[in-house]
């Protein structure tokens, strides 16, 4: 029962509907009989800084950060963690204790991506990575495969000066071994790269409800067998690109396990108690079985 002692979290972003945060926190709570509740917080894009200012005069303890304010955020926070800067966004906001002004930006995307993979018994050191995509996901790809010490990652985008924006801003900000390049994507590209990669990550929405016939591999072409596919969409959580990794013998990763990941780790940095992650999983599971039984 919410109370006037109920600590309170929530998620800031513009829709904010979508989102399995709140039943996945909330189970969590609910496991570990926590007086906490994670409520969703949709803000207008102009309405940022003024949400968080918001929250810390309503004692909020933090809050979750979704699109599209992953990246203007950052301006308006008193503090952002080394992850969250080098990323370029913060998904993670906590209101200090001490001091009700000040908010910290962190990021748990990168981690919840090498935990991920770690889970699925996936070793980045030493391994060729494909990302699709260029956009925010991508970077928490590229920054976790960099600290996990993959020898090269190769990002692909339609818009290749996108692809090559990436790359550049981490061959700048991440020293490291690991090779960086950027491509442009087509059929006939990412057959040939990822006959050569361990490791491919779809960090776009394609395949994401409700068009769940998309998928970023060619129709009619097998997924090479060697592959880890990492599919970086949690609804549904079986994708298209997923099923034809599994008809291919490719082993798969959903990006269900991701989103779980990462709240465990926003979890941890509120609370500073391990989250019950198998409560969060199945919590997911049954609300996107519950949306699909509903939408027919």
């Amino acid at each position: 029962m919410i109370d006037a002692r109920t600590q309170l979290v929530g998620l800031i972003g513009w829709p904010v509907e979508h989102s399995l945060s709140p039943v996945m926190h909330n189970a969590a709570f609910a496991e570990l009989k926590m007086n906490w509740c994670y409520v969703p917080l949709p803000v207008p894009p102009h309405e940022v800084a003024t949400a968080l200012a918001g929250l810390a005069a309503l004692g909020f303890r933090g809050a979750n950060v979704t699109i599209p304010h992953k990246r203007s955020v950052l301006g308006v926070l008193s503090s952002v963690s080394p992850q969250a800067r080098a990323l370029g966004a913060a998904n993670t906001l906590v209101i200090e204790k001490h001091d009700r002004k000040a908010i910290r930006g962190e990021n748990t995307d990168a981690a919840g991506f090498s935990a991920a993979i770690a889970a699925a018994g996936f070793s980045a050191a030493g391994s060729k990575a494909l990302i699709v995509g260029a956009g925010g996901a991508a970077r928490a790809a590229i920054y976790a495969l960099i600290e996990g010490k993959a020898e090269t990652v190769t990002v692909l985008s339609r818009r290749v000066a996108k692809a090559r924006e990436v790359v550049d801003w981490f061959t700048v900000t991440r020293q490291s071994s690991t090779r960086l390049r950027a491509a442009g994507l087509n059929a006939e590209s990412l057959i040939a790269h990822a006959a050569d990669a361990d490791l491919l990550v779809n960090a776009t929405p394609v395949g994401m409800w409700p068009a769940v016939e998309g998928s970023i591999w060619p129709e009619g072409n097998a997924v090479p067998s060697h592959l880890t596919v990492f599919d970086l969409v949690y609804n549904p959580d079986r994708t298209r690109l997923l099923q034809q990794a599994a008809s291919c013998g490719a082993r798969g990763i959903s990006g269900l396990e991701m989103l779980v990941q990462q709240g465990a780790r926003s979890f941890f940095i509120w609370t500073n108690r391990q989250a019950p992650i198998e409560s969060m999983r199945r919590a997911c599971k049954q609300q996107l079985m519950h949306e699909a039984g509903r939408m027919g």
